[in-house]
């Protein structure tokens, strides 16, 4: 008896003592030493202003049309972004490789201590020499593939990057690494970035439109060009090519525009009300000020897609007036329309779907480039000559590619090409780029950039610099710091900007 009062005794004296809060001593002196230094953190990261910038970041009270300066005098005021969905094969198009097509259906050297080469891609595929022939154009010289006869006559207007790269051999993050600068869902796009900076001149309309194929849009949808963790107006918005520029536009039969005008005001009325209790909530707001927009595009959306006052003439040069050519024309087209009217950011999707409906070319290089070039080739030669006849090439930024290249090596029986992000091209045309300039080079094969490699964060960082935004002053609060297109990297591409 005796033994088991001492052994309960003595578990007594070992069992913890709790405060009134039901904490142990220890466990209460531990929370409150890093309550105190918590306290110590709120006021200094107070004093240097991080709730006020998380506040404004978050606001609903952001403008999202206002018309904002940009960091520096700008050399484009807009941007149309021609997005070749699939990855073209730049050692069919824009870089030349005699070395490759002398090699073609050889198997390629051994290069497995080279870090720049992927095995798993082109071990034991024999070299595939372009089926084209590259002709030297312009005053400057440079090289283009003969798919591409009616751009190279513009090539002179032209900055050809050579030695571009990428992260991503899969369409789906490649895509998103190319519009938003990260290889994940969530990040908003280029066109969000600039809109968000700059916001726009006209408002009536958009400051970011997007014009999918008529096949479809790319693999990953919306997210594609959304605003990610920014407020959802700045997104872009999708126009159709005919018809209402828009699904649901036009009111319903029956309701007239003072009735709409008068639920709009009701509508904004109940949001004030769900702004004073929810404030962080940027969903509505954006909601509403989508509705605001789309009551004046009503009037004047419409006239901006409505190609016929265009004339013949005009239509026939974007290939209006031939099926091959008529459904990317109608969009480069109205692309043009769209920056005249102050549109900030325009991006015009070439290819939907998969396989031969974009410029995936795994079934073969012959069909798939000849369709998409013959489609593209006319659209885009005439809306660079019709924006410089016009005087709006000086100030709007054109910029051709995808979201990677091709490999060199053949990929089955049909001659068809894989997907490599090691090494590929891309252009651009006005908007303060110099012309006729051949940048960079990838290897004698064209499987990897070996000279002046620009990453996709260098693309982005040099196109907001044309357009007046530092790329690294170009910052949004988000998760408890300041997040850039460019993440912690790009390099703006000064060599390139005249």
């Amino acid at each position: 008896m005796g033994n088991k009062q001492y052994s309960h005794q003595s578990a007594i004296h070992k069992m913890p003592r709790l405060t009134p809060c039901g904490q142990t001593r220890r466990e209460f002196i531990w929370q409150a030493g890093g309550g105190f230094v918590g306290t110590a953190l709120t006021y200094l990261l107070a004093q240097d202003g991080f709730f006020n910038r998380a506040q404004a970041s978050e606001s609903p009270e952001i403008s999202l049309l206002t018309p904002k300066p940009a960091h520096f005098a700008p050399k484009a005021t807009s941007c149309i972004f021609l997005f070749m969905y699939g990855g073209p094969s730049h050692v069919d198009l824009f870089d030349p490789k005699p070395e490759l097509t002398k090699r073609n259906g050889q198997p390629i050297p051994d290069l497995e201590n080279d870090p720049r080469f992927d095995a798993s891609r082109t071990k034991g595929k024999p070299l595939l020499g372009s089926l084209w022939e590259f002709k030297k154009h312009g005053q400057s010289g440079i090289e283009v593939s003969s798919l591409f006869p009616k751009v190279a006559e513009c090539v002179d207007d032209m900055a050809i990057i050579r030695s571009c790269h990428a992260d991503s051999f899969a369409h789906g993050s490649g895509l998103l690494q190319m519009n938003t600068g990260s290889l994940r869902q969530g990040y908003p796009s280029l066109g969000s970035w600039v809109t968000y900076g700059l916001g726009t001149v006209n408002q009536n309309l958009p400051s970011y439109v997007v014009l999918l194929d008529h096949r479809g849009g790319p693999i990953g949808g919306a997210p594609n060009w959304g605003a990610g963790f920014m407020p959802a107006g700045f997104q872009g918005t999708q126009f159709r090519t005919s018809g209402d520029p828009i699904i649901d536009l036009s009111p319903r039969g029956g309701v007239t525009r003072s009735q709409q005008r008068q639920q709009l005001d009701l509508l904004s009325q109940l949001g004030e009300i769900h702004r004073e209790q929810l404030p962080h909530d940027t969903e509505l707001a954006a909601r509403l000020e989508s509705y605001e927009l789309a009551f004046r595009m009503q009037q004047h959306a419409p006239e901006a897609v409505d190609l016929t006052s265009e004339g013949p003439e005009m239509l026939a040069r974007y290939g209006l007036d031939q099926p091959t050519t008529e459904k990317f024309g109608r969009r480069c087209l109205m692309a043009r329309r769209l920056v005249e009217r102050g549109v900030r950011f325009v991006q015009v999707y070439s290819g939907g779907g998969h396989f031969d409906e974009n410029w995936d070319a795994h079934q073969g290089m012959k069909n798939n480039h000849e369709l998409h070039c013959a489609e593209t080739d006319q659209p885009i030669a005439a809306l660079l000559t019709d924006l410089k006849d016009r005087g709006l090439l000086d100030e709007t930024l054109v910029v051709w590619g995808g979201e990677f290249g091709r490999t060199p090596t053949s990929q089955g029986d049909n001659k068809g090409r894989d997907h490599n992000p090691r090494g590929f091209s891309m252009w651009m045309a006005g908007g303060g780029i110099k012309g006729g300039v051949a940048y960079g080079a990838t290897d004698d094969f064209g499987y990897a950039a070996v000279e002046k490699k620009v990453h996709v964060h260098d693309l982005h960082a040099t196109i907001l610099h044309l357009m007046g935004l530092n790329h690294e002053e170009l910052t949004f609060f988000h998760g408890g710091r300041e997040m850039r297109l460019t993440d912690v990297e790009g390099n703006v591409l000064d060599d390139l900007i005249a």
